[in-house]
């Protein structure tokens, strides 16, 4: 069993093209026995963006903090706040678009085998 705080998580910055002020902490991986799972925690920062990108499989996403918008395939945007449960299907363009002064926080949990 592993638990671990989030916060002892290095965050690294998301360099892919089109994030604007996202950073990431993969907290559960293979590398830590997870075969089916990865769950990553995001952080986007006023203002900021990730990609608007697809990829063919699944993820889900549950938002902590901030309030933001998810961005679908036909470019509207639906708000998102605390408690707010997402699903993605695969090969769907989507985004997460922080509309907050504070920091957007949420889990992302993708799997394993795909990343």
């Amino acid at each position: 069993m592993k638990v671990v705080s989030y916060l002892d998580v290095e965050a690294r910055p998301v360099e892919a093209k089109g994030a604007i002020d996202v950073t990431k902490r993969v907290l559960i991986s293979e590398d830590d026995g997870a075969k089916n799972f990865r769950m990553r925690c995001f952080e986007v920062g006023p203002g900021g963006a990730t990609p608007y990108h697809q990829h063919p499989w699944e993820h889900e996403a549950f938002i902590l903090e901030g309030e933001g918008a998810c961005v679908d395939q036909g470019k509207a945007e639906r708000p998102v706040g605390p408690g707010d449960a997402v699903f993605v299907p695969p090969n769907e363009w989507h985004s997460f678009v922080n509309k907050s002064e504070s920091t957007l926080r949420f889990l992302c949990l993708i799997p394993s085998q795909e990343v």
